[in-house]
C-alpha cells in the first residue's frame, strides 16, 4: 500500500529512532520485558506502515458490505440503525420473566434474548428428579407450550425478534415458539431470531448436550432444511465461541474452534443434500467481549474476513450472505469479579465499546452483579444504559470501522487469522471438528488456556483490579435477586394440570409419528411441531429421543 523509497526511508528513521528509545530504558524503563496480547502475540512498542507493507488494501481489507468483509457486513453500518441491544434475560417462571421482558422492552432494548434454566437445557422437565434444586434458577423453566405462551404474552413477535440460547433440544423450543406465534395469529415467515442451536461447543466447552454427535448433526441440519422454506428469517444456529472463551480459551482460539464447528455444520448441510446458498445466508455467530480491547476489536475483523474466505474458497458460496459472518456479542462474563462490583460497570462498558468497533450486529452487556446473582432489576438497566450511551453519545456508531487502518490493528487482524487459520488447518488433519472434540484435542487446549491465565492472576502477573491489586474492606452485597425455591412446585403444578387436560388420543398419535421419523430418515421438524402442539412436554418428547438416539458420553481429558 506503500511506496518502496518511502518504506525505506520509513525503516532507516525507525531503526534510528529504536536505538534512542532502547539507550534510554536504563533510565526509564518500560513496565515488562516483553508484552503480549492474551493470545500471546507479541505487542510491538510501535506500529508503523512497516508491519502492514505486503496488504493489498482490496484483497484483504475492502470496503464495509463487501468481500472480505473485514470492515463489516453492511455498507453504511450503524449509520442506518444501530446494533440490536439485546440483553439476555430469564428467571423462574414464564410469568415473572415476561414482565422482565416488558420492562425492558418498556427501557429502549431492541430484541429478546431468552435464558433457560438447566433442566430446560438438558431435556428435563421441572418434576423430574435431576431438576431439583436447579428449576428456574440460571433461566426460566419452560416444560410445555403453555410456558411458551405466558413467556411471550403481549409481545409483539412480528416486530421484536427473538434468540434463545438452547442448544441440544433447541428444535423442541423453536417449535413451541412456532406453534405459540400462530395461535398469536402470526405466521412463520414474520418471525425474526435465532436459535443457537450449536452442539458441538457443548461437548467442548459448556456440557449442555443430550445426544450423540451423529444424531444432533442430523437435528441441526434438519433445522436448516425446514427453516429455509417455512422461516426464512430465522437465523438457524448461533456458531457460539461465547462460551469456548468463558471456558478459558484465548481470542485466537476462540476464532479458530468456533469457525472449525461452523465448517463441520455446513458440511454435515451439504452432505444432508442442502444447497450452500439456501442455508448459509442464515448462519449466524455469537462471541465473546473479553479485557484485551484492542486484541478484541481485531478478532472480530479476522473472523469476518477467514469466514468469507472459507466460505467462498473452499465451500465455492456465490450468494454474497453466505460469506457474511453476522454475529451477536456478549461481554465477559468470566470477567467479572465479586470484588468491587462497581468495576464491573466499568469492565462491561470498554468490552461493549470493542463488540461495536468491531461491528457486532447484536449485543449484551453483562450486569455489576453477576458475579453473585442473576441481575437485579437496576442492575440491568445499568447494563441497558451502557448501550444506549456507546449509539447515542459516543460518536462511534457515526462511521463505518473507524479503526480501520490502523497500523496496529491492521497487523494484529492478519495476525488473529493466521494463527487461526493454522489451528483449523491442524483440525482438519484430525477429521474436523467432531473428530477433534472426540479425540479432546479442542478441550485440551482450552484447559491450558485457562490454566496459564488463572496462573497468571494467581502469580500477580496479571492484574484484576480490586481482586489481587487495589484491594479494600468491603461489606456483604446486598439488594441481590433470588429465585424462590417454590418455582419447582408452581411449575410442578402445571405440568399435572397439563397433562389432565390434554387430549391423550392426540397426543399418542403425534408421539408415534414422532418416533417413526426419529427412527428413520424424515425431517423431525413437521413431526415435533404436532407432537408440541399437541401439548407433549419437552421432557417427554426428549425421553422418547434418548431411547432412539442414545445419550452421549463425554471423553475425559487429562
Amino acid at each position: 500500500m506503500f511506496e518502496k523509497d518511502e518504506l525505506d526511508e520509513l525503516r532507516s528513521h525507525k531503526e534510528k529512532w529504536t536505538g534512542k528509545v532502547e539507550m534510554g530504558l536504563e533510565k526509564r524503563p518500560e513496565r515488562k520485558k516483553s508484552f503480549n496480547t492474551t493470545s500471546n502475540i507479541p505487542v510491538e512498542r510501535l506500529s508503523t506502515p512497516l508491519d502492514i507493507d505486503d496488504q493489498s488494501y482490496q484483497k484483504e481489507i475492502g470496503l464495509p458490505g463487501e468481500y472480505p468483509y473485514t470492515r463489516g457486513v453492511q455498507p453504511t453500518m450503524y449509520r442506518a440503525r444501530f446494533w440490536t441491544m439485546r440483553q439476555y434475560a430469564g428467571f423462574a417462571t414464564a410469568k415473572e420473566t415476561n414482565q422482565r421482558y416488558r420492562y425492558l422492552l418498556e427501557q429502549g432494548q431492541t430484541g429478546l434474548s431468552v435464558a433457560f434454566d438447566l433442566p430446560t437445557q438438558i431435556g428435563y422437565d421441572s418434576d423430574h428428579p435431576l431438576a431439583q434444586g436447579e428449576v428456574g434458577k440460571v433461566g426460566v423453566a419452560i416444560d410445555s407450550i403453555r410456558d411458551m405462551e405466558i413467556l411471550f404474552d403481549q409481545i409483539p413477535l412480528d416486530r421484536v425478534s427473538t434468540s434463545m440460547t438452547i442448544n441440544a433440544p433447541a428444535a423442541i423450543l423453536l417449535a413451541m415458539y412456532i406453534a405459540m406465534a400462530e395461535k398469536q395469529g402470526i405466521a412463520p415467515e414474520k418471525l425474526n431470531g435465532t436459535i443457537q442451536n450449536d452442539v458441538l461447543k457443548e461437548y467442548s466447552a459448556r456440557g449442555t448436550y443430550i445426544f450423540p454427535p451423529k444424531p444432533s448433526m442430523r437435528i441441526i441440519t434438519n433445522i436448516f432444511e425446514y427453516c429455509s422454506s417455512t422461516i426464512p428469517n430465522w437465523n438457524t444456529i448461533s456458531i457460539s465461541g461465547y462460551h469456548i472463551r468463558e471456558a478459558g480459551s484465548t481470542a485466537v482460539q476462540e476464532v479458530a474452534f468456533t469457525l472449525a464447528d461452523g465448517i463441520a455444520y455446513v458440511e454435515a448441510a451439504i452432505e444432508a443434500g442442502l444447497d450452500v446458498d439456501v442455508f448459509a445466508p442464515r448462519l449466524s455467530f455469537f462471541f465473546n467481549s473479553h479485557l484485551d480491547f484492542l486484541e478484541e476489536i481485531a478478532k472480530y475483523r479476522a473472523a469476518r474476513r477467514l469466514w468469507a474466505k472459507i466460505m467462498k474458497e473452499r465451500f465455492h458460496a456465490k450468494n454474497p450472505r453466505s460469506m457474511m459472518l453476522r454475529f451477536h456479542t456478549q461481554t465477559a462474563g468470566c470477567t467479572l469479579t465479586a470484588q468491587q462490583p462497581e468495576n464491573n460497570i466499568v469492565r462491561v462498558a470498554f468490552q461493549a465499546m470493542a463488540a461495536v468497533l468491531g461491528g457486532t450486529q447484536s449485543l449484551h452487556t453483562n450486569s455489576r452483579d453477576e458475579a453473585f446473582a442473576l441481575p437485579s432489576q437496576e442492575s440491568v438497566q445499568i447494563a441497558l444504559r451502557t448501550q444506549q450511551l456507546i449509539a447515542y453519545e459516543s460518536g462511534v456508531a457515526d462511521t463505518v470501522d473507524p479503526l480501520g487502518g490502523s497500523y496496529y490493528l491492521e497487523k494484529l487482524t492478519s495476525g488473529i487469522e493466521e494463527k487461526a487459520r493454522e489451528y483449523i488447518n491442524k483440525i482438519d488433519e484430525m477429521g474436523g471438528a467432531p473428530a477433534a472434540i472426540e479425540e479432546g484435542y479442542i478441550q485440551k487446549e482450552i484447559q491450558d488456556s485457562a490454566y496459564r491465565y488463572q496462573k497468571e492472576i494467581d502469580e500477580g502477573k496479571r492484574v484484576v483490579v480490586g481482586m489481587n491489586k487495589f484491594k479494600i474492606e468491603e461489606p456483604p452485597p446486598t439488594g441481590l435477586l433470588r429465585v424462590d425455591p417454590k418455582v419447582r412446585e408452581d411449575q410442578i403444578s402445571l405440568i399435572e394440570t397439563l397433562k389432565k387436560e390434554r387430549d391423550s388420543v392426540e397426543l399418542g398419535s403425534s408421539m408415534a409419528r414422532l418416533k417413526k421419523a426419529a427412527e428413520g430418515k424424515d425431517n423431525l421438524m413437521p413431526p415435533l411441531l404436532e407432537a408440541v402442539k399437541a401439548e407433549a412436554t419437552l421432557g417427554e418428547i426428549c425421553d422418547l429421543l434418548r431411547k432412539i438416539f442414545g445419550e452421549y458420553q463425554p471423553t475425559t481429558t487429562i
